[in-house]
């Protein structure tokens, strides 16, 4: 005679399986793995971490500061497991110092470098030999740090190209990344600031006056690679970032996707 569980045991049984299949889905024990990212990356990069988080279990800790800072960090030993870097420069920095693995590094993403004001400033003519010390009256412009940070880096080579650096540069009010420039404009303490685009978008206090020609300065190039000794979910977060919900929020912010 064939043996039947009870009704009830049936029951009892789906419902423990159903309530596994969660469990089934994610890894056997999820990882924290530790992102150092520029800090223009913020906005997008948050975003993607929750929804990496909410498919996988994995979390991603992310740091966010100046490229530079972030490189020097992780060759003194930070424990990063991913490095975002907003020029190409300190990610060979990195990779030099045998920090990062070369065969995990790509290029990422795309910018553009713009002039911000308060809202309802008029926008100005950016172009070779452009008055940009007069438009400042007796104000600052920020930038982010122009001997060590990309976007202070970009910046003072656009001026640079344009002419006007000269002029400019007892002017300029020196941030540690490009979001504390931002937040200068932002609050009022400075007139204008030099900030890539998706800052602009990603702070409602400040309008676009003015966009550099894209010759004016080298490429905005985001490299991503892996830290050497980097947690095996760190690769996993690393291929996420090409992928079409990392592409909607980087694209969302005003990024260009470099990698598909």
């Amino acid at each position: 005679m064939p043996f039947t569980l009870p009704r009830r045991a049936v029951l009892a049984l789906c419902a423990g399986l159903i309530a596994t299949l969660p469990a089934l889905a994610r890894p056997a024990q999820a990882e924290t793995v530790t992102v150092f990212a520029a800090a223009s990356l913020k906005t997008a990069l948050d975003q993607i971490a929750a929804d990496w988080q909410r498919q996988t279990g994995n979390r991603a800790v992310i740091s966010y500061a100046g490229s530079s800072q972030l490189a020097r960090q992780i060759e003194q030993g930070a424990p990063a497991d991913l490095f975002i870097s907003a020029d190409e420069g300190w990610m060979d920095a990195a990779e030099k110092a045998g920090m990062i693995v070369p065969a995990s590094r790509r290029d990422l993403l795309g910018n553009s470098l713009v002039l911000v004001a308060p809202k309802g400033t008029k926008p100005v003519a950016i172009k070779k030999g452009f008055d940009l010390a007069g438009v400042l009256g007796p104000g600052r412009l920020a930038m982010a740090l122009v001997d060590s940070v990309p976007a202070g880096i970009y910046g003072q080579a656009a001026l640079t190209s344009l002419g006007v650096w000269a002029a400019v540069q007892p002017k300029v009010a020196q941030a540690d990344n490009v979001r504390a420039a931002l937040a200068l404009v932002a609050t009022g303490e400075a007139p204008y600031g030099i900030v890539y685009a998706t800052d602009a978008r990603a702070e409602p206090r400040v309008t676009v006056v003015g966009t550099f020609p894209q010759d004016s300065h080298p490429p905005i190039i985001y490299p991503a690679a892996l830290v050497a000794g980097a947690k095996p979910a760190a690769a996993g977060f690393l291929d996420d970032l090409s992928g079409p919900q990392a592409t909607a929020a980087f694209e969302g912010q005003g990024f260009t996707m470099v990698t598909r």
